[in-house]
């Protein structure tokens, strides 16, 4: 049987191919403003044979979606853009990006997470779980370690060209984390920047200045770069878990959702849980949680999305009792 020790050597492994990106090897200065004026400096016929173009060749629409089939017709992650995710401690923000990390792998998009909150071998081993859509700590196995051994070089197949970690800890800087993303946009191809979170990178919950300042060079490296960043946010405490929150129980400034593209609230039906603990009578195929859809700047749908929550492999799921997500169309791997 495999041993712990040995399960971290494996997972180290599986680190070391997905690419760590760290903050000593990134130029702060040189990444920190996009200071080539000569782009944007153009004659106005450049932009009139861009639009003649795109009515001769239209562009074939390319954004990418989420892992769940319910918000195929109603939203996508459109290149330019930022997308704020914002919950409760516990509510699921880390994990469902995660999880939407995987799919945009799945689509062939670049992707670098920066989780100021966990190390990078946390954060690939929760990934790695919901990769293989079941509990790999306790697989229906007897030969534990081809298992996990199967699984990782699955993962390195699927996601070792398309996923970076920034191997960065605990609180950070604005412009440090604005020069790692430009970093990733310029130097290594990278389309989905995730940013775990706002108020790792500005610390001080009062400190509106600088957490305009941070989201407004946000959207505009997402425009000018041509990427897409998904930026994780806390909500207040509200007066109990079970109250759904909105818009308005975002932490912080208000000019962090009025500046960002998209906003979705990340909420757990506590009250399901709490009953389920408790021993209380509750229904069952009631969703586990909601990504709410609170805002949309380029689209029209402002929808709640019911999902359901598959603890084993720690994966959101459109139906209830539906099966996880399988992310590299192979199937569950029983070594």
């Amino acid at each position: 049987m495999t041993t712990n020790l040995e399960l971290v050597a494996v997972q180290l492994d599986v680190e070391r191919k997905a690419r760590l990106v760290k903050s000593q090897d990134i130029d702060v200065e040189k990444y920190l403003k996009n200071n080539d004026v000569g782009q944007k400096v153009r004659i106005v016929s450049d932009w009139l044979s861009e639009i003649e173009e795109s009515y001769i060749n239209p562009p074939i629409n390319d954004n990418a979606t989420m892992p769940f089939t319910k918000t195929h017709g109603d939203f996508a992650f459109r290149l330019g853009e930022v997308t704020l995710y914002a919950g409760g401690n516990g509510g699921g923000k880390s994990l469902i990006t995660g999880q939407i990390a995987l799919h945009l792998i799945k689509q062939k998009r670049k992707c670098v997470v920066a989780s100021f909150e966990m190390k990078p071998t946390s954060t690939i081993h929760r990934m790695l779980r919901q990769f293989a859509g079941e509990f790999i700590d306790d697989p229906l196995t007897n030969d534990k370690e081809k298992y996990i051994k199967g699984l990782t070089k699955r993962f390195n197949q699927f996601a070792g060209e398309h996923l970076y970690i920034y191997d960065q800890q605990g609180s950070t800087t604005p412009n440090q984390t604005i020069a790692m993303a430009r970093y990733c946009a310029v130097e290594l191809g990278v389309e989905h920047i995730f940013i775990d979170s706002l108020m790792k990178v500005c610390n001080a919950e009062d400190n509106f200045n600088e957490q305009k300042y941070f989201v407004d060079e946000l959207t505009a490296l997402a425009r000018d770069h041509n990427v897409h960043i998904h930026l994780i946010h806390h909500i207040r405490k509200l007066q109990s878990e079970e109250v759904q929150p909105n818009k308005n129980d975002i932490k912080g400034t208000g000019a962090i959702t009025d500046q960002v593209d998209n906003v979705f609230i990340m909420w757990r039906n506590k009250q399901k849980e709490n009953r389920r603990r408790n021993g209380d009578k509750y229904e069952e195929d009631l969703p586990d949680a909601y990504l709410m859809c609170e805002k949309q700047r380029n689209g029209e749908a402002q929808e709640w999305y019911s999902l359901y929550y598959h603890s084993g492999s720690q994966q959101f799921i459109d139906t209830f009792g539906g099966a996880t997500m399988d992310f590299d169309n192979l199937g569950k791997f029983r070594g």
